[in-house]
Order: C-alpha cells, then structure tokens, then sequence
C-alpha cells in the first residue's frame, strides 16, 4: 500500500450563480488529498492519513475517499472545523486563501501517531501540512520513523504566505529531506529552497545531497527532469493540453509518478538505488500524461484507470496497466 499523509480540505471553487453573481462552490481537495483521490482512480488503493473533521465538510472529505478506493481508518477524527481554501483564479493560474486556524488537519501531535500497518512499503508527504504547526511535526516525525524500512517521497509544495519562522521552517524541511528517498519540487519550489544564482538542474542536485536518491522538478510546460543515481539525468517534456486550470496539476503528477514505479516494481529501497534512466523516463511520462489530463478539466480531478487506455506506458518488467 501507498500511504499518502496530509491535509484534506474543502477548496471553494469560484464560479458564477443563475444571476450572474460571484459564488463558490465547495469540492474536497487539498494537495495530499488530490495524489491519494488520483492513486484510488487508478486502481492502487491507496491509503490516506490526515486529521478529519466529522463536520460536514469532513464527511464530504470521507465520501470522495471512499468514492476512490482511498481507505481512511488511519486518519485521526475530532470535531473540530475542516479547513477551507478560496481559491482564486487568474489566467486559469490558481491563488489559495486559507481558513486553518485550530482545525481537524492542523491540531495534530506527535503522540496522536496510529500505528502503521507492514502493508505500507511507501508513504508520500506534502503539502501544507509540512509548514503549519502543531502537524507539521506529526508528519515530520512520522516519515522520519517511516525511513527506517520504507520508501520516503515529498512534495514541500511550499506556500511562502503559511510559513510565519523561515529559519524553523528551513530546518524541518532539512530534517526532511534527509529522511526522504524521492523529493519532488516545481521551480518555485526550488529556487525558493535554494536561492541564488545557480541554475535549476545544480540546485537539484545541491539537494540530492541532504538525503534524497532522486529529485524530480517540474517545470510546469517545460517539462521534467529526474536526476537519480550517478547523477544520472532524464528530461520529458510536458504533454500538450488546452489547460482550464492548474489546480491539482502537480498532485496528480505525483499520483503518477508513485503508480508507475509501483507498476514497474521498483517502489521499494532497493528499487530506487537502483533504478534504470529508461524506467525512470517511462515514470515521468506516465506523470506528465496524468496531470495533462488533469488541467484540461476545472479543478482537481484526477482521470480513472478507463480513461487511460492507450496511454500507459510499455515498463521493462513487462507490465502495462495500473
């Protein structure tokens, strides 16, 4: 199993009423949510971990998990109010405007850790759980007891507007990064992490060296890169899409990228150590094709297993579906 740990929320989603006036409608989201959503339509059943409301966003948060095949007995239930995220739109670019305070997702502690079954041979972390307190210390110190025996992958997602201490924040993420074995970042991310006048691909790989195996950065229509191993370097390009939205684009292509090294058999310690430049260009494409899937629709919503017929992609062990 693929344990995905983070928020779940509810993203109000801007729309226009029967009159013409601005309104939102709310839809389950939230970046961890989304690459859990996106493992359960491709037939991984995935689980997810998270704080959840038993309000009546919470519920609704429940429902689409299950709806996916995500299971959820993991995550830690209270009555205290579900997250809300306005998201507003510009040149089909998403803003978030969060509403977090004392909420299911953030008010969790280190001693509210469930016991994580054997069955789990990877966990993916990201997201807003990662900067806010007091959860950011649940996730982090669960993916540091998690590296001992499984395969560690993070998206830091950064939101610069959440992040209150950057010198506290810098030293959890470093803390992180030394406990993870796939780091994902987008170039914002990156140069953000790493400021300064190298280029990207350098960046990268100052970053391998705090802990991760491979690092994968997105370049949103440019494409993405893999560096992994020997410094081994593996580049495709972005799939050609008419883009509604953005919104989930890098979940979704998270959620492909852990399928597709499922599938190949080498989401594992040892697969990744050793995994070859043509696996890893299959499991880049395979990302790519997911999330082009996923901006041309509004919103976060990731495609099912049916939608992808023709499109995944001939892995060395042979094996062709999800």
């Amino acid at each position: 199993m693929i344990l995905c740990c983070g928020e779940a929320l509810i993203d109000m989603i801007p729309t226009v009423d029967v009159h013409g006036r601005n309104a939102y409608v709310p839809h389950p989201g939230g970046s961890v949510f989304n690459t859990a959503i996106a493992l359960g339509r491709l037939g991984l059943e995935p689980g997810f971990l998270s704080g959840l409301s038993t309000d009546l966003f919470g519920k609704m948060i429940q429902n689409s998990l299950a709806e996916c095949g995500v299971k959820h007995a993991l995550s830690v239930y209270s009555d205290l109010p579900t997250t809300l995220a306005f998201i507003e739109l510009n040149d089909g670019h998403a803003q978030y405007h969060f509403y977090d305070e004392n909420t299911a997702g953030r008010m969790l502690t280190e001693d509210m850790h469930p016991p994580i079954p054997q069955t789990v041979s990877a966990i993916y972390f990201g997201g807003i759980s990662l900067i806010v307190e007091p959860c950011c210390d649940f996730y982090i110190s669960l993916a540091k007891r998690a590296s001992l025996d499984k395969v560690v992958m993070v998206d830091p997602n950064i939101r610069q507007s959440f992040i209150r201490d950057v010198d506290r924040y810098r030293a959890r993420l470093d803390t992180l990064l030394a406990a993870c074995n796939i780091l994902k970042v987008s170039d914002e991310d990156l140069d953000w992490i790493a400021p300064g006048p190298l280029s990207l691909l350098e960046k990268a790989k100052e970053l391998r060296l705090k802990g991760p195996e491979m690092v994968i950065l997105t370049r949103g229509k440019d494409g993405a890169t893999a560096i992994f191993g020997d410094d081994e370097i593996v580049d495709v390009p972005a799939r050609k899409a008419h883009v509604v939205d953005t919104v989930g684009a890098g979940d979704t292509f998270n959620a492909g990228v852990l399928a597709a090294l499922s599938v190949a058999g080498v989401l594992s310690k040892a697969g990744i150590e050793n995994v070859t430049a043509s696996v890893v260009k299959d499991v880049l494409e395979f990302g790519a094709q997911v999330a082009a899937i996923n901006v041309s629709r509004s919103g976060a919503n990731p495609p099912w297993a049916h939608e992808l017929s023709g499109l995944i992609p001939p892995f060395q062990n042979g094996k062709n579906t999800v």
